[in-house]
């Protein structure tokens, strides 16, 4: 599966410092993924992508550089991240699950100011693809120019978004921004959405592999309007584990100078100047990070955190509920709570 990180700060940072520098960097990530149990694909390496924002004089869209050219190998990722700062930034480095290996089909995806990610997989996709598809609008089923399940279910959230009354292609709203709430109910619409799908595949179709059909889907989504960011940690099981998903905020991001590499996250007051999320964390300073619970949005809004449980036929109240970590852990994915409860 794939790793992604997110950056929202009040000041802009250098790119190198987030995906080059760090001990445990998305670029190290790419080959060296502690989090990552599968050893049969180990690596991270059918591409990546960057997308960041700059001045509003050039624009709400961002920014997209992708590449096939595996992270660790690209040199001009270390070119672009040692010259170029941004206050909010996406980046992932991809293990395909769906799609052919081409930019088209690296993340991040957008349309217009609009910025998506995915990590994980949509259960069943052969058999609701059609009908996912068949249910857009027709400029968001032209809106897909790659193949990846990913990247169709950045369509069914802009023809969630359109549905509600919210045109992504609105000059408006992508210059002011659609609001933390609209993009977290649109990302709830899309889940419903491919669960409904799900539901509906034919008993005949879940038996006709001499396996049983896998229809649990890891829905660990972000994105953001430029303005503010919402992610997911999801799976659509009620005994399962999802994938990892970890966030950190502070008032500085900095390095100590004495070991190359590792970064802290300072807080010198109460406030958050910057906000991290990250599949699996940049340091190896566990204080730094903390776990975003299973079935939960994270909402991030003037480097503010909001946390809430997604509500749906997987909810369980009990917080001290304990899930499988096999699915996760058979898809190359680990959550660590098991890990941690253990040490």
């Amino acid at each position: 599966m794939c790793r992604f990180l997110v950056y929202k700060g009040k000041d802009e940072i250098l790119l190198s410092k987030l995906i080059l520098e760090p001990q445990h960097s998305i670029l190290t990530q790419s080959y060296d993924s502690r989090l990552r149990l599968d050893t049969r694909r180990p690596h991270n390496g059918d591409g990546f992508g960057l997308g960041y924002y700059t001045s509003p004089s050039l624009g709400p869209e961002p920014c997209i550089f992708t590449s096939t050219i595996p992270a660790w190998n690209c040199i001009n990722l270390h070119r672009l991240s040692s010259k170029t700062t941004s206050n909010l930034i996406f980046a992932h480095v991809r293990a395909t699950t769906e799609g052919s290996l081409s930019d088209s089909n690296c993340h991040p995806f957008h349309h217009k100011s609009l910025m998506w990610m995915h990590n994980g997989n949509i259960g069943g996709w052969k058999y609701i693809k059609r009908n996912l598809a068949l249910g857009l609008r027709p400029k968001w089923f032209s809106s897909v120019g790659g193949n990846t399940d990913s990247e169709w279910a950045f369509a069914v959230f802009l023809n969630a978004l359109d549905k509600m009354g919210y045109d992504p292609d609105s000059a408006s709203l992508n210059r002011a921004g659609f609001g933390y709430s609209v993009l977290r109910k649109a990302l709830l619409a899309t889940i419903e959405r491919i669960n409904t799908l799900i539901a509906e595949i034919p008993d005949t179709k879940r038996r006709e592999s001499d396996e049983d059909l896998e229809c649990r889907s890891l829905l660990n989504f972000a994105v953001t309007d430029g303005h503010s960011v919402v992610c997911t940690r999801y799976v659509s099981s009620m005994k399962d584990e999802a994938a990892s998903l970890y966030w950190s905020s502070g008032t500085s991001w900095q390095e100590d100078k004495s070991i190359k590499g590792r970064y802290r996250m300072e807080r010198r007051d109460k406030g958050a100047d910057i906000v991290l999320v990250a599949s699996e964390p940049l340091t190896f300073e566990r204080d730094d990070w903390v776990i975003v619970p299973t079935n939960s949005t994270l909402t991030i809004h003037k480097q503010a955190v909001m946390i809430h449980p997604i509500i749906d036929r997987y909810y369980n109240p009990n917080p001290s509920y304990i899930r499988s970590t096999g699915f996760a852990v058979s898809k190359g994915l680990d959550v660590t709570e098991e890990k941690e409860r253990g040490e």
